[in-house]
């Protein structure tokens, strides 16, 4: 049950923040946030993280359906019960349905996060979540899935 209910969360906040970048501001437009730290600056992206393979929204689409078809699957198949695997999971799931979305229903994936301490590219609310369920998968890989068995 927290795995759906928290990838649903997840994903929902990920388009109201969208909703709002979109609708309150223009395209390459910046709003400080939090002073020397972070900033909202609205950009489209066409591809995958740092814009590769743009244009390419033909391996995108039938890729992110593949993927969230294994995590579901694989949610179901081996009946996860660490906390840090099924929020991991679900951070994934929440990240790739989010950025699908974009793709589907706009045709680029809307970025809008700016560090402004370090030269990195903008990215998302959903490639925030893609990142924590990243780390928190293989935080439980290296320590926590040894002390289980």
């Amino acid at each position: 049950m927290l795995f759906y209910l928290l990838s649903i969360v997840l994903f929902i906040f990920d388009q109201v923040i969208k909703y709002w970048v979109v609708h309150h501001l223009a395209l390459h437009q910046g709003l400080p946030f939090i002073r020397f730290v972070l900033s909202l600056y609205y950009l489209q992206n066409r591809g995958a993280a740092w814009g590769m393979l743009a244009g390419h929204m033909w391996f995108f689409i039938p890729m992110t359906l593949l993927v969230v078809g294994a995590i579901i699957t694989y949610y179901h198949r081996e009946k996860l019960s660490r906390r840090g695997q099924v929020i991991g999971l679900a951070c994934i799931l929440a990240g790739a349905l989010g950025n699908f979305v974009d793709r589907i229903r706009l045709g680029y994936v809307v970025d809008m996060f700016r560090l402004e301490f370090i030269d990195f590219p903008v990215f998302n609310f959903a490639d925030a979540c893609l990142t924590v369920g990243a780390i928190l998968l293989i935080i439980d890989a290296l320590f926590l899935e040894r002390e289980g068995k």
